[in-house]
């Protein structure tokens, strides 16, 4: 089943924009944003013409098909950014800038975890929202292998420790939980 966002069907773009909480005139982005830009175009979206979407990926090839699209459709809210979510410091995005970031289906690309938790907190303003949406921990057809996958208790235990408070909660799809942190 296609989305006309690109992407999958296995995640509800609406409802993960929901949970995000996204408004207008908004800076947002997209760390791991992969090729398709499922969840960047939606948030350019909602953001509007005073709002700001940052597609960031280690993939260049990925940054320059969001680019490419975002010209073809004269979205003008996008800025492709390369960086390694790894290394601290390496998004060139200004640091507590952002209203929101996500994290969707990142982390488990990584044994680095705490290092993109850390990066991605520190773009955030005081009181932004980090959004994760990770991969069950439970064995599926499809997916990360199960030792890849990003313990849900794990996740809060370090984003804790690195300044988060969670927020809420929820099922973010068959195969998905979601997690909504606020920076302190």
């Amino acid at each position: 089943m296609n989305n006309p966002t690109g992407g999958s069907a296995l995640l509800n773009v609406n409802f993960i924009m929901a949970k995000a909480r996204l408004k207008e005139r908004m800076k947002v982005a997209d760390l791991g944003c992969g090729t398709s830009g499922h969840f960047v175009f939606p948030a350019a979206k909602i953001v509007g013409a005073h709002g700001l979407v940052y597609a960031v990926d280690i993939l260049k090839p990925s940054l320059e098909s969001i680019a490419r699209r975002a010209r073809q459709e004269n979205i003008n809210n996008i800025l492709t950014i390369w960086s390694d979510l790894e290394v601290y410091r390496a998004t060139k995005i200004e640091t507590e800038s952002l209203d929101v970031a996500l994290l969707i289906n990142t982390l488990f690309h990584s044994q680095k975890r705490a290092e993109i938790l850390r990066e991605s907190i520190r773009l955030l303003k005081r009181g932004g929202r980090l959004l994760v949406v990770e991969w069950e921990d439970t064995s599926s057809p499809f997916g990360p292998p199960p030792e890849k996958r990003v313990k849900i208790e794990q996740l809060k235990k370090v984003s804790e420790k690195l300044g988060l408070k969670v927020e809420e909660e929820f099922d973010a799809g068959e195969f998905h939980y979601g997690v909504l942190f606020m920076k302190m």
